[in-house]
């Protein structure tokens, strides 16, 4: 049985991705689950297509994707991908579509079939803070989260996906006063509880993880 860990290369002028960096550190295996790893480019369509080419060669049961979501303090693993593109900034090609669907025709949005709060629960365990977040924006994660659970529906309905962001690393801050940072180690620690939770929860947990805002 296998997982795919999959992380963006750096975008927005930073140097480095902390998504990228922290699947670097994850275990080869976890719970008995041999884990690939792929680097994804921040690039609308192409990132969806490397991606889903990795899953026909690897054939995983498991597929996460893993962002870097400046600003915010904490583990977020998503619970949903809509169907927008409504780019902020331009990925690392240039493109930058405003008010576009990811797939003409497809549904609004999917919904990550991965034990969200499960995984949320097993990182806070493992003393890292976490939350679901009912958000993952509408820049190239969302696209990935949608393209790829659009793909799980259509050609790999066994299969489990989900993403997850994560803050900025400290080097990352040094000229950014007052963003929110963690460790990398911490980052590593937070994705390999989610892949064990995730592994180990085929259904997930009943308990209140909502928001009020």
């Amino acid at each position: 049985m296998k997982i795919l860990l999959a992380a963006f290369d750096p975008f927005g002028g930073e140097a480095i991705n902390p998504a990228l960096e922290a699947i670097k550190q994850v275990k080869s295996k976890i719970e008995g689950y041999v884990v690939v790893k792929v680097k994804i480019p921040t690039v609308f369509h192409r990132s969806i297509k490397v991606l889903t080419e990795k899953i026909q060669e690897t054939e995983p049961s498991i597929i996460l994707v893993v962002g870097q979501a400046g600003g915010r303090p904490q583990i977020s693993v998503e619970r949903v991908g809509i169907n927008l593109d409504d780019a902020r900034i331009p990925d690392n090609e240039g493109n930058q579509p405003v008010d576009e669907k990811i797939i003409p025709g497809g549904p609004e949005a999917y919904f990550s079939n991965l034990p969200i709060k499960a995984m949320t629960n097993s990182i806070r365990r493992a003393g890292i803070p976490a939350a679901v977040s009912n958000t993952a924006g509408t820049f190239v994660c969302n696209h990935i989260l949608y393209g790829l659970l659009d793909h799980i529906h259509r050609e790999k309905p066994q299969a489990r996906g989900g993403f997850i962001h994560v803050p900025y690393i400290p080097a990352q801050v040094t000229d950014k006063p007052g963003q929110a940072s963690m460790a990398l180690e911490d980052i590593t620690k937070a994705l390999e509880a989610a892949l064990r939770a995730a592994v180990l929860n085929k259904k997930d947990i009943l308990r209140e993880e909502g928001s009020l805002h």
